[in-house]
């Protein structure tokens, strides 16, 4: 016969288990809840209201090493800020597709665009665009050379960018390329230019 302070300690075990199974179950519910939300919380950028209008994008094309101009129809609103936005998000909309010639990191984005006065343009992108950013300086270059071009081409009297990261300077978007400085849209289209006519 077992005895009976045996009987008890072994209920009493039993019962802990129990609880504790049921925890872990809940808590493993719990987390994947979480997971979830955290998930979906992206920010999701407001339907831009304002009739379309026919823009130029600077495409970057891994494969020929260039930039192609590519004829779109954007919905922009009247502000410059806010033209800015929407070209860059159109143009990353690219990027991001699968069949992009130039792809970038799910998730990448440009966080915003800052008009600072009438010739200077300053580029917010999120930690995802350049922390995942495929490294080389082609490629590097290519995609601020595409970021520039497109907001020059589109926005007058835009003649100086500065891109940042997270709302930070940094060094190089992925190693190789110098976001230190500003650059200067017109020494990046004639070096475009420059790459077009080499790879033909």
């Amino acid at each position: 016969m077992i005895p009976r302070h045996l009987e008890i300690g072994m209920g009493v075990l039993l019962v802990a288990v129990l609880m504790m199974a049921f925890y872990v179950h809940r808590m493993k519910g719990r987390a994947a809840e979480t997971g979830v939300r955290v998930a979906d919380t992206r920010p999701v950028a407001p339907p831009v209201a304002g009739p379309t209008e026919q823009v130029i994008l600077y495409v970057a094309y891994d494969d020929a090493g260039l930039l192609r101009a590519q004829s779109a129809r954007v919905p922009l609103p009247a502000g410059r800020q806010q033209r800015a936005q929407e070209l860059l998000r159109a143009l990353l909309g690219i990027y991001l597709d699968k069949n992009s010639p130039h792809p970038f990191p799910t998730g990448a984005e440009v966080r915003d665009v800052y008009i600072v006065d009438p010739g200077l343009a300053v580029i917010d992108t999120n930690s995802v665009l350049a922390d995942n950013h495929r490294s080389g300086i082609l490629v590097e270059e290519l995609t601020i050379a595409s970021l520039v071009r497109t907001l020059a081409a589109n926005i007058p009297g835009i003649n100086r960018v500065k891109i940042l990261v997270e709302g930070k300077e940094r060094d190089t978007l992925a190693g190789h390329a110098d976001l230190s400085d500003f650059y200067d849209t017109l020494a990046i289209s004639k070096a475009s230019d420059q790459w077009a006519a080499a790879g033909q």
